[in-house]
Parts: structure tokens; C-alpha cells; sequence
């Protein structure tokens, strides 16, 4: 399972007052989606990817005490990133145009007040569920697992997995329905 931002920001923050552990765990992540991220970018050379990762995770070490505390952390380590691709681009004397465009859900952070807002909202909803199922509903669809992957992780059929879900969402759909009208349950 992905680590979400916030566990990400969580892990760093941590890192940054001096907890061996999570500073481990957060390279350790942070390891994984480098490489995804420059394996998409130079599919023909594992090498340069591995070596890419570590020359982003040595500038994220050497530079972890510029972050700001206020913000959003993937940006922050995908501008490290890039800065590492273009450098390498740059060293093999190739020029490669990379639109902004393309890259922008890793480079960029939206105001996050509303996702904030949302986040807080859909976590309100499924508290009134029990814990089984709002797990189930968060590695369905927050954490984006397969249905097979959800399964497995919930000790459960993939068929049992959907009617859960389905029920459960049925559920939340009927008290924000019962709630529009101004009569909260």
C-alpha cells in the first residue's frame, strides 16, 4: 500500500525532529516512487534510474532543513526530481522538453483547503461505520486498491468485498440524503 501525503509530511516531520525511524521509513517510500517516477521518464536505462534516485535522495538529505513545515512534501521532493532529470539530460547533451502540463499532479500542489475540508467531511461519514468497512472503503476508494488487492487485505472474497462496499456507500449516500433536508440523524 502507498503511503499518503500526509504520512509522507508526517514521517518528514518526524525525521526533521530527529526520529531515526521514520526518517528511514520516509527515504524508504520516498525510494519506491523515485524510481517510478524516473523509471517512466528513462525506460531504457535502470542504471541511470538507480542512479537518479540516489542523487535525489542525497540532495533531499542534504537539503531536508529548507522544507517548509507548512507545506505539502511530494511537490517539494518531485521539484528535487525533476531538477535531477534535467541535470541528467543536460550531462548526456540531450534536450528534452518536459511541459509543465505533463507533470503537474506531481510538481504542483492546488490550494488544499477544500480537499482539506473534504478530507475531514468523508472521514466524519465513515466514523458512524464500523472499522472493517470503513478500512474496506478506504483502501477501495481513498488508498485506490483493486478489488482483489482490498480482499486480500481484509481477509475477505472479492464478491464479499463488493457487496460490503456497496452496501457501505449505500449507507453513507442514505444519511446525506436524509441530511440535506435539515433533519441530521
Amino acid at each position: 500500500m502507498e503511503t499518503t501525503e500526509g504520512e509522507l509530511k508526517l514521517l518528514m516531520l518526524a525525521a526533521l525532529d530527529g526520529d531515526a525511524g521514520a526518517y528511514r521509513a520516509l527515504l524508504g517510500d520516498l525510494r519506491l516512487r523515485l524510481s517510478g517516477y524516473f523509471g517512466r521518464r528513462l525506460r531504457r536505462d535502470a542504471d541511470d534510474v538507480e542512479d537518479l534516485v540516489q542523487d535525489t535522495l542525497i540532495a533531499i538529505h542534504t537539503r531536508r532543513e529548507t522544507f517548509d513545515r507548512t507545506q505539502a512534501l511530494t511537490p517539494w521532493v518531485y521539484a528535487i526530481a525533476r531538477y535531477k532529470l534535467i541535470d541528467h539530460y543536460r550531462r548526456r547533451g540531450r534536450r528534452v522538453h518536459v511541459p509543465l502540463e505533463d507533470a503537474a499532479g506531481e510538481l504542483t500542489v492546488e490550494d488544499r483547503s477544500a480537499a482539506v475540508d473534504a478530507r475531514r467531511d468523508v472521514e466524519k461519514a465513515l466514523a458512524g461505520l464500523p472499522e472493517r468497512i470503513r478500512r474496506l472503503l478506504r483502501d477501495l476508494k481513498i488508498d485506490e486498491l483493486s478489488v482483489a488487492e482490498a480482499a486480500a487485505r481484509a481477509g475477505m472474497s472479492e464478491g464479499a468485498v463488493k457487496v460490503a462496499s456497496h452496501r457501505a456507500l449505500r449507507t453513507l449516500m442514505d444519511r446525506f440524503a436524509g441530511g440535506r433536508g435539515g433533519n441530521d440523524r
